[in-house]
């Protein structure tokens, strides 16, 4: 795919494992010929550019979110009627997949939810979770920095990323290692699954009767604690929420932050263990660390993309798009116009625009937990370099520096990788 001109009708965004591994040439075709652009096989329309991406954001009244989370086949339940299909949609929840989950919702259920999402990642306890991130990173370098090696994602990612949401949230240490059991054994996703109609629960059903059962115990029995501030917050008109309600508002805090969080700190890690001048500069001057996540995040957002369903008709781009039209916001693509970011495939620790990303959305959808996301990758990447004076890619398993090997996920939404193995020098005590 690299060594050959590209046409978009030559490649299948969905299924190609070419561009499922490096989409980054299909990314740049994209935006410098069809920002907005119609593919043929499945009659998806496909956003790169970042003004577009955010015409699209900002019209959440155009632009339903219903389908975000499935695939680029949707064979809508019902006959597309008249200019509106909104109530249509929203009749038909049932359909389409996660359809319980908050990054499905449309206003004004959207509002209500995100409410009580945000009323539990708040300044003040964001600010108060800080010491248990350092902690907890301690406790995992503990085990890895001595054996001068490890397998980055499931030595440290996916422990550390449970543990963080879970005392944001309050649940109790002596269930920590549930929860550490439930979800950091869940497989990453893959290429295929097209027509995504059904409802997949089955990570998140546990922790469904978790945050019931705990929601019920502190609505019984009020405790001067954040899993009762949980149980007790109300909507936006003072109505009490249903504790399902609740408890699919907190889980989704944990599936959030094994899709995108552990995938995030993959990234970062791979690109500071190639480049040892980079890994220097920020080893000498801790306060580039945050510039540098939001250029990788620029660069190599985790979230490919995500889907929206045309709920009336509307222009973008240049294309009419009637009622019931599938559209592709890709993330990954949009950080790459050279419309907003200067040269935008070089990478620049310090770039002073680079917060400008679309890796964590915008308008009503962006992720409440990007604060929390920011900060584990912060406090992860100080830590190690405080504890190290070098860190290299282990060539075992990934091959020497001309002939790199990755164990990439192999998704058309989702980059990263399945394992990262480093080495590690030990900084002396």
């Amino acid at each position: 795919m690299t060594t050959v001109e590209i046409t978009p009708t030559d490649v299948d965004f969905f299924t190609d494992p070419d561009v499922a591994a490096k989409a980054e040439p299909y990314f740049d075709h994209m935006l410098a010929n069809h920002p907005v652009f119609r593919e043929p096989k499945y009659g998806v329309v496909i956003v790169t550019g970042y003004e577009e991406a955010l015409q699209v954001y900002h019209q959440p009244d155009v632009y339903s979110s219903i389908n975000r989370t499935g695939g680029p086949v949707v064979d809508l339940p019902f006959e597309v009627v008249g200019d509106d299909i909104s109530e249509l949609l929203e009749q038909h929840r049932s359909f389409f997949p996660q359809n319980d989950q908050i990054v499905t919702f449309d206003p004004p259920m959207h509002a209500d939810h995100r409410s009580i999402l945000m009323g539990l990642i708040t300044p003040k306890r964001l600010k108060e979770n800080e010491q248990f991130l350092k902690d907890t990173a301690d406790r995992f370098l503990d085990e890895i920095i001595p054996r001068g090696k490890a397998d980055y994602i499931w030595d440290y990612c996916k422990g550390y990323t449970v543990l963080a949401v879970a005392d944001l949230l309050g649940v109790p240490v002596e269930d920590h290692p549930m929860l550490l059991d439930l979800l950091a054994s869940e497989p990453g996703p893959t290429l295929g699954n097209l027509e995504l109609q059904a409802n997949h629960h089955s990570s998140l059903e546990r922790l469904y009767e978790y945050f019931v059962a705990r929601i019920e115990e502190r609505r019984a029995d009020p405790q001067d604690d954040v899993l009762t501030g949980m149980a007790l917050a109300t909507f936006p008109d003072g109505t009490l929420p249903e504790p399902i309600e609740v408890a699919r508002i907190a889980s989704n805090l944990f599936a959030a932050g094994q899709e995108t969080t552990v995938q995030l700190m993959g990234i970062t890690l791979q690109r500071i263990a190639e480049d040892a001048k980079l890994q220097e500069r920020l080893r000498q001057d801790f306060s580039l660390i945050p510039k540098f996540i939001e250029e990788t995040l620029r660069i190599e957002a985790p979230i490919k993309g995500s889907f929206r369903l045309v709920k009336r008709p509307t222009e973008l781009g240049g294309l009419e798009l009637a009622p019931g039209t599938v559209v592709m916001l890709l993330h990954g693509a949009s950080g790459r116009d050279a419309r907003v970011f200067e040269n935008p495939a070089e990478f620049d620790a310090e770039r002073p625009n680079a917060r400008q990303h679309l890796a964590f959305g915008r308008g009503i959808h962006t992720c409440p937990g990007a604060p929390l996301a920011r900060a584990e990758a912060v406090f992860s990447i100080q830590r190690i370099l405080e504890r190290t004076t070098a860190i290299t890619i282990d060539e075992w398993h990934h091959g020497t520096a001309d002939a790199r090997e990755w164990n990439l996920i192999r998704s058309y939404k989702f980059r990263g990788h399945t394992n990262l193995y480093l080495r590690y020098t030990p900084a002396e005590a």
